[in-house]
This record gives C-alpha cells, structure tokens and sequence, in this order.
C-alpha cells in the first residue's frame, strides 16, 4: 500500500487546509451557537468544486480520487464536524445516483448536486428505527404511473436545507429507494435544535404525507432500498466520518499542544509536565493509526477491492472510538477551561460523540467486522481442507 502522499494530492491538501482556515475556522463557534450553516457558505463550498468533488467531469463534477476526497473530509473535519455532515450526506446522495441512478436520473440530477444548484439529503433513520433500517416504517404503494410514499424521517443532516432527498420506504413490504424533491405537494420538513453535537448541521424532521413520487424517481428496483442503495450510500458517509474523525483529532491535538505551551502551573509550563506528555503522546499515535486505517481504504476504493466494505467500517469505527478519546482528553487539558465556550475543545467532545452514532454506531460497525472475519476465516478453512 503507498502510505506517501502524491505531490498533486499535498497541493490539493494545502489548497483544503488554506480554505477551511480562512472561511470556517474562524466562524466555527458562531455557526454553532447559532444553529445554522450560512447559505454563503455553503455556496461557497460550491465554488470550489467541493460539493461536486466525487461526481465524474461528465456531469460537472471534479471527479476526485479516494485519498485526495478523504484528504479534503480531514480539514473539514478539523474545521467543523457540522459542515462534514454536508459533505457526508450530499456525498451519499450522488454517490447512490452515481452507482444506481439511471441513465436520465443521472443526466437531470448530478450535474445540479455537482455544481450545488441543489442540496441532496440522506433519508434512512426514523423515529422507531435506527440501526434496524431494514425495517423502516415508510411505506410506498404502488399506482399504475406513480408511487404514494408517506413516512416520518427524523435527524436529517442538513434536513432543513436540501432540495432533493433520497428516502428509502417499503414497498410491497421490500426496502425500496425514491428520490423526492422538496417541492412534492404532502412533504414537509421540521427543524432539530439544541442537540449535543453537530448543532449547525441544520438537522430535521422530515414528514411525507401522501406524497406522489413519479416512476422514474424510483432508484434501482424495488427491494434494492437497503441492501444496495442505501448499503452504498453508508460506505461513502462512513468513509467521509472516518476521515473527518482525523481531522476532529487533529484539531483537538493542536487545541492542546497550543494550551500547553501557554499555560503554567506549579512553576512551569504544563508542556514540561510528564502526564500531560503522555496524553500528547498518546493523541499523536492514535491519530496516525486512524489516519493510516483511512489511507487503507482510500486505496481500496480507488482499486475497486471488494474488501472496501469491511476496510471502511475499521476505519469508521476506530477513528470515531479515537476521537472520542482524544477530545476527552483535550477537556482534561484544559481542566475547568475546556467546559467553557472561550475554548473550542468543548464543542469537539460534543462533536466527536456524535461521530460514534452517525452512518452506523460503533455497535453497528462491531457487528460487520465480525461478520466479515468470520466469513474470512471460513474462507481460509476451506482452502485448507
């Protein structure tokens, strides 16, 4: 595996670090008290191609190699947790036109999402269902030149500002995935605030109320919902979450280090402080262990290797374990400091504990590791005897 970045992926890497620095960064703490992502913003994310990075040139889109995507989710990571989850579910959106959409589905809607003339949202998790989403309580019923789809979503990403949503419902009682504009007559979305994390991730609920979806918006086949699209989509958002954790750590790696350096107690700098250097320590590690497990499945989604799947949910699922840690132990740094909102470190342990629960838990994440072991080691029983 090259571990070594390309000089066209560190020219891209500092092109990210240069713009999060300049136009997140210093807005951060103010779009979190606020609840809200500015639409300038946003558009602005456009501007650079970054909305459109993984989308082929064909339809307008940057056409982006794994690494240098994943190099692009860590500064926005570092930035801002809430602006990833944009990247991550507008991500999940294409991703699953780009690999299930049809010919036309392609043609009317990637160029839109690619140059953000429209925002896409990922609608999976219900009120009564979470990690059970296979068994999703929406329901499509079938008409000779359209579908009737009501359905409650809630804690939608971004739910309060995309225009075009992916929602996945049963229909004939098969897990089954529709694209529905915001502008469908019975849809309706209600704001999610003053959540723990993530709070300028414009979160919603969506109500779909006997909406009428037309044919073609219907993706892949019925029963295609979960197993293939949906199935799709949550590779890309755990990918895009895996990378984003780096680059959550990272930041609460040099909170820390600058924390450090600065402060004094008993004399001297807490940086010359033997404990403190071993949580420092101890951050630098995990993060180049996590930042080595996205690097791993970058280059498998760039070879197409079918071990993708599994690579991407160790990835997801240590780097969000890790950062939880990390940002932890960035509070303990900086004691009574680190619970105040003069200091950034509070709002990325909030942030980092929501990195556990979204595209899969780290339960969900445990459970398909093992089932990919178990089936590897079957596999090696079977060449053996």
């Amino acid at each position: 595996m090259q571990i070594e970045l390309t000089p066209q992926q560190i020219e891209q890497q500092t092109y990210f670090k240069t713009f999060v620095e300049e136009y997140v960064i210093p807005q951060a703490k103010l779009h979190d008290q606020q609840q809200h992502t500015p639409p300038e913003l946003i558009q602005r994310l456009a501007q650079q191609g970054y909305l459109g990075a993984i989308i082929p040139k064909e339809y307008g889109g940057g056409e982006m190699e794994a690494i240098t995507f994943g190099l692009l989710c860590e500064q926005i990571g570092r930035a801002s947790a809430s602006l990833l989850s944009l990247l991550t579910v507008h991500g999940m959106v294409c991703q699953s036109i780009m690999r299930w959409g049809s010919a036309e589905q392609k043609q009317q809607w990637l160029p839109k999402l690619a140059s953000g003339e429209i925002i896409g949202g990922f609608g999976l998790t219900e009120p009564n269902i979470g990690s059970d989403a296979k068994s999703v309580e929406s329901v499509a019923i079938a008409h000779d030149d359209h579908y009737q789809l009501t359905g409650h979503k809630k804690w939608i990403s971004f739910g309060q500002v995309a225009d075009l949503f992916l929602i996945i419902a049963q229909c004939d009682n098969k897990p089954t995935a529709f694209l529905v504009e915001r502008k469908t007559a019975g849809f309706s979305t209600k704001p999610i605030n003053n959540l723990l994390g993530f709070r300028s991730a414009m979160l919603a609920e969506l109500i779909i109320d006997n909406c009428m979806i037309q044919k073609q918006n219907l993706v892949g086949r019925i029963g295609f919902g979960f197993s293939h699209i949906a199935g799709t989509a949550l590779d890309h958002g755990r990918y895009c979450v895996a990378w984003g954790c780096v680059g959550l750590a990272q930041a609460c790696l040099e909170a820390s280090l600058h924390y450090t350096k600065d402060r004094k107690q008993f004399g001297t700098f807490l940086s010359n402080h033997q404990l403190i250097q071993h949580i420092i320590a101890d951050m630098i590690v995990q993060i180049k262990a996590a930042r080595l497990l996205c690097y791993q499945a970058g280059c498998l989604k760039n070879s197409g290797d079918p071990a993708l799947i599994m690579e991407t949910s160790i990835a997801k699922y240590f780097a969000s374990q890790m950062v939880s840690k990390i940002a932890d132990n960035a509070v303990q740094i900086h004691g009574a400091n680190g619970c105040s909102d003069e200091y950034p470190v509070q709002r990325y342990l909030r942030d980092a504990k929501i990195m556990e629960i979204i595209e899969g838990s780290s339960q969900m994440q445990q459970i398909i590791i093992a089932k990919y072991g178990y089936q590897s080691f079957l596999r090696e029983m079977r060449k053996n005897h």
